[in-house]
């Protein structure tokens, strides 16, 4: 019986040996007919007569996707991507980004903690924030800040490097304040009739010079010299001067700039006002000059009561210095013909874990000065790993953009936020 079921058994491998070199054979097989077809086909050892051609394509084209590929990961990444934009001066950092977040005080914030979030990113054009690359000017409102700000959470040992996030109590005077620039503006009687004049002349002479069926030049030059003529003579009369009157101005603006020439110093007015006791009417008016840019201005008094809370006060002094220096771009210990912009701050009053609902809000804003008084006391002293008893952080920041009428709206035209605004 256990001859028999040893024989079995013997039998089972044989038949299964034999199925494997079947399908073995039938492999081989298939493969030689695949090779046979190729040959037919194409020749050359099976390989298509374009091979080489196509093999140098295809590397060239994967090569080409992985430095795309690296690029996006690159810039994802928030490292280094933004830098001078001519060809081969890149910056070559010597160092690797930071982030997390440092806090004064260092104790936990609750959803009733009011404070001050400052975050760190990296400098971006605007024509690259707006998404116009094609032109070297920003849209309006490219440096308004996101509704949301990051998550503060997860405390750092290491000081920041192009990003991160710092929380500063509020500080103890909080103010802001918007301005805009205007200008008086002067402007007589007879220069607005010049300029309005000057416009009409030009505009008139060129339709004539260029006027269809005009005739020869000559024609077209006579006719462009009564246009001028009649856009003056236009001018004097809208202004409610008389020719006469308009005479004796030119008479004495003349009559000055003689004068002036051997080095007398008289206006019209000076003469008008001996010879009838009358000046020009100046029209004075007050003119929109242009938007201004806001500082922010902020004073922190900073007293440790830790090892660990002062600790996180040189760390939040070193990131704000080093996150506000230029950044070189040949590297470490070389020439560097260009400076890339330093870092931007995004700066937020926060109510727990939400935006502040009442204080005002800011743009993007760089960091032009920082001042520390480690003798905040008046007096040095430390504490036994010798950091200062009480530190004052003066810091300034301006904003890269001014305040736009835009900034107040969403884009269905309702109140962008509930607060005081900007």
């Amino acid at each position: 019986m256990a001859n028999r079921n040893q024989k079995g058994k013997i039998l089972k491998e044989k038949r299964i040996e034999a199925k494997e070199e079947k399908k073995r054979l039938a492999a081989i097989e298939k493969s030689r007919q695949e090779r046979k077809n190729l040959r037919e086909k194409y020749g050359n050892g099976g390989l298509p007569s374009n091979y080489a051609t196509t093999e140098a394509k295809t590397f060239d084209d994967a090569k080409k996707y992985q430095e795309k590929k690296t690029a996006e990961k690159k810039k994802n990444s928030n490292t280094s991507d933004y830098t001078t934009r001519l060809k081969g001066e890149t910056l070559k950092k010597t160092y690797r980004d930071r982030g997390g977040v440092l806090r004064y005080p260092y104790e936990a914030l609750t959803e009733t903690t009011d404070y001050l979030q400052i975050d760190i990113n990296q400098y971006e054009p605007s024509k690259d924030r707006s998404g116009n690359e094609n032109n070297l000017v920003g849209r309006v409102g490219t440096r308004r800040l996101s509704t949301r700000g990051r998550n503060p959470a997860g405390l750092t040992t290491k000081s920041l490097v192009n990003k991160g996030t710092i929380l500063l109590q509020i500080p103890a005077e909080l103010q802001d304040g918007n301005s805009v620039s205007y200008g008086d503006n002067k402007m007589n009687t007879i220069v607005g009739a010049a300029l309005g004049g000057t416009q009409n002349i030009i505009g008139g002479a060129a339709d004539a010079l260029t006027a269809e069926g005009g005739g020869n030049i000559a024609d077209r030059g006579v006719n462009a010299f009564k246009s001028s003529k009649q856009a003056v003579l236009s001018a004097v009369e809208a202004s409610s001067v008389s020719v006469d009157a308009a005479k004796g101005l030119f008479n004495a603006k003349i009559a000055t700039g003689v004068v002036g020439a051997f080095g007398g110093n008289v206006t019209v007015n000076q003469l008008l006002a001996r010879q009838s006791g009358q000046i020009f009417n100046p029209n004075m008016e007050l003119l929109f000059n242009g938007p201004t840019l806001r500082n922010f201005r902020f004073s922190f008094k900073m007293t440790p009561r830790s090892p660990e809370e002062a600790e996180q006060c040189k760390l939040i002094i070193r990131s704000f210095k080093m996150n506000m220096a230029p950044k070189v771009t040949s590297g470490r210990g070389t020439q560097s013909l260009f400076l890339n912009t330093p870092n931007v701050f995004e700066l937020r009053y926060k109510s727990g874990f939400a935006n502040h609902p009442f204080l005002h809000r800011f743009k993007q804003c760089f960091l032009t000065d920082i001042s520390v008084n480690y003798t905040g006391e008046g007096v040095y002293a430390t504490y036994e790993n010798r950091e200062p008893v009480s530190m004052i952080m003066d810091l300034t920041f301006k904003e890269l953009e001014p305040i736009y009428d835009q900034d107040y709206f969403d884009d269905g035209g309702f109140d962008a936020d509930s607060t005081v605004g900007y």
